[in-house]
């Protein structure tokens, strides 16, 4: 029997301990978001193997899920659902016992959103945890971040979106802003200053090459192995993120391969070293959002059938080592990104590059050079526990 943390006449909030429970869990965001028209069901299996034993996280962290749970005439609904966690590399990278608060959802009820929230500070404190951070859902690898403007689109593949009543509920239960973070449009009908141009230029006289991404057998993991150790190079320093092992980011990349188009992810390389690239993919929310989350027979089937309307992309990142910025590589890279995605044959009509934290100044220069508008914004909200 599962423990009742806190109960009102209408709902109870409880730790997910039981194969049950994981089931009312899983099936919280098709409650919350049943009238929503921009939502984007995740895969259900997608979400469930982040919480099976051979998640890598657990070598160096833990959690506790919990869920609310309404009593209706016919039915035990769940309503809300969170998870607190520990994530120990973060803890070491900060130098403070920062616990994490994710897979945040909940109907438009504050009384529920707080008792939720209260269950998982609670439970951080327990561990020893002072500060309490989210939405992070254990890393900010993974899915992360409150939208709190531009809620009137969908979100883009791998970009979070929530109800947004989710800021209020989470300032008016004491939560501050910690950092925002931006995503960018990019209309692609619209020329490149001609100064990108002259960026390859000057990059390709500096003895730079630039290619696509192989994306085929030995060639995809010696280019993702590269990638990772470029992620580790020149991303060492970004806020709230704690370091992947090469086993975690090459278990995603392999996950994500047959969705690449490699005419929008360049690679740039000095002697044959990756030095920097490009990081596009096609917008498969598009046909995700017809399977409903189960990839079963149907579903790859719906999803085959709407990928064929897929017409804009998202940079996922911009990467250059700084030593290479002199040489234009950055600028370089935005030139043959862009211009693979408006080569003849290619579906695309528009772009998103997201998300830039607010502070990060160089890249935003860049991509606001190149024409980019924000148009949504995205927040980590912090509380004293």
């Amino acid at each position: 029997m599962s423990k009742v943390l806190s109960q009102t006449a209408t709902f109870q909030i409880r730790a997910v301990t039981s194969p049950a429970d994981s089931e009312l869990f899983l099936d919280v965001p098709a409650h919350v978001y049943a009238n929503d028209p921009n939502w984007i069901a995740p895969l259900r299996s997608d979400i469930a193997k982040q919480f099976a034993p051979t998640n890598p996280f657990f070598e160096y962290g833990k959690l506790q899920a919990f869920i609310a749970l309404e009593e209706g005439e016919k039915k035990t609904q769940a309503v809300g659902r969170i998870v607190a966690a520990v994530n120990q590399r973060l803890i070491e990278r900060e130098g403070q016992n920062v616990g994490l608060f994710g897979f945040f959802e909940c109907v438009p009820d504050l009384a529920i959103a707080k008792s939720l929230l209260e269950a998982a500070c609670q439970w951080l404190q327990e561990q020893g945890m002072t500060l309490a951070r989210g939405p992070i859902d254990l890393s900010t690898h993974n899915n992360c971040l409150c939208l709190v403007d531009g809620f009137d689109s969908p979100p883009m593949v791998m970009m979070p979106y929530n109800p947004p009543y989710y800021p209020e509920f989470l300032e008016r239960d004491g939560w501050q802003k910690a950092k925002d973070a931006y995503a960018y449009d990019f209309p692609l009908d619209q020329p490149l200053s001609d100064k990108f141009e002259k960026a390859y230029r000057i990059a390709c006289k500096s003895g730079i090459t630039f290619r696509p991404l192989r994306t085929k057998g030995e060639g995809f993991e010696q280019d993702c192995i590269s990638i990772y150790n470029l992620f580790n190079r020149a991303f060492a320093n970004n806020w709230s993120s704690a370091p992947r092992s090469q086993e975690e980011f090459l278990e995603e990349a392999k996950s994500l391969q047959s969705l690449v188009d490699p005419d929008v992810f360049p690679v740039a390389e000095d002697n044959g070293e990756m030095i920097g690239f490009w990081m596009g993919l096609p917008d498969y929310n598009i046909p995700l959002k017809h399977v409903n989350g189960k990839l079963n027979w149907l579903g790859i089937l719906k999803f085959l059938w709407y990928r064929r309307q897929i017409d804009q992309g998202r940079v996922i990142a911009i990467c250059s080592l700084p030593e290479y910025r002199r040489k234009m590589v950055p600028l370089a890279l935005i030139y043959l990104g862009m211009q693979g995605g408006i080569q003849k044959g290619k579906p695309y009509k528009r772009a998103e590059l997201g998300w830039v934290w607010e502070d990060n100044f160089p890249s935003r220069k860049v991509i606001e050079a190149a024409g980019g508008k924000i148009y949504k914004t995205y927040r980590i909200y912090e509380k004293t526990i």
